[in-house]
C-alpha cells in the first residue's frame, strides 16, 4: 500500500487497482466510512487507511458514502479513467479526484446545496456569505460544517465534538 502527503495536507491511498483521496479539510467525520468499512477506515490506526483490508470493489462503494466528499477516488490506470460517468461495471459510480485538489470554479447556476447530517453538523456547499455573530465570511466554491451540537470549540463551525458527546439529533 501506498500513502503520501501532498504540501496542503490532503492524502492518498493506493492499492493495485485504485487510489483513494482524502481531504481533511472536508471532512465532517460523519463516520460512513468506518462504521462501514472499518477494516479499511480505522481512525485508532495509523495509518488510518488500509487499501488492502477490503476488496477494491467494496472500498469504492463505502468512498462513494461520503457525504462531504473528503474521500474519493480514482483507477490507477488511465485508461479506465478514460470512462468517467460511464463506467457501468458493477454500478460503481466514478468519484473525481480532482474534487479533494483545490476547489474548481463551479458554474454560477449550481444552487448553494445544504445537507443536515445525521448525528452531525449541517453540511453547506457551494457560493455564499454566512452572517454570524457580527462577522461575514464569505464561502467561494467550497463547503463548512456548522456544528448542531453546541460543543464545538470552534463555534459556530463544526469539530466533530459531536462524535465525543454522543450527539442525537
Amino acid at each position: 500500500m501506498e500513502r503520501e502527503k501532498s504540501f496542503s495536507g490532503n492524502r492518498k491511498y493506493s492499492n493495485k487497482e485504485i487510489t483513494v483521496y482524502w481531504k481533511p479539510s472536508a471532512c465532517v467525520h460523519a463516520s460512513y466510512c468506518y462504521r462501514e468499512l472499518i477494516e479499511v477506515f480505522d481512525p485508532s490506526s495509523r495509518p488510518w487507511v488500509d487499501m488492502n483490508g477490503a476488496p477494491t470493489a467494496r472500498i469504492i462503494e463505502t468512498v462513494n458514502m461520503c457525504p462531504t466528499e473528503a474521500l474519493t477516488w480514482k483507477w490507477n490506470d488511465e485508461e479506465r479513467n478514460k470512462t468517467v460517468g460511464n463506467d457501468q461495471t458493477n454500478h460503481i459510480k466514478f468519484r473525481r479526484p480532482e474534487l479533494i485538489e483545490e476547489s474548481t470554479p463551479e458554474s454560477k447556476e449550481n444552487p448553494v446545496s445544504v445537507k443536515i447530517m445525521a448525528d452531525g453538523p449541517v453540511v453547506i456547499k457551494g457560493n455564499f456569505t454566512l452572517i454570524y455573530s457580527g462577522n461575514n465570511k464569505e464561502i467561494n466554491e467550497s463547503l463548512i460544517s456548522i456544528c448542531r451540537c453546541g460543543a464545538s470549540d470552534h463555534m459556530p463551525f463544526c469539530d466533530g465534538k459531536h462524535r465525543h458527546i454522543g450527539f442525537n439529533g
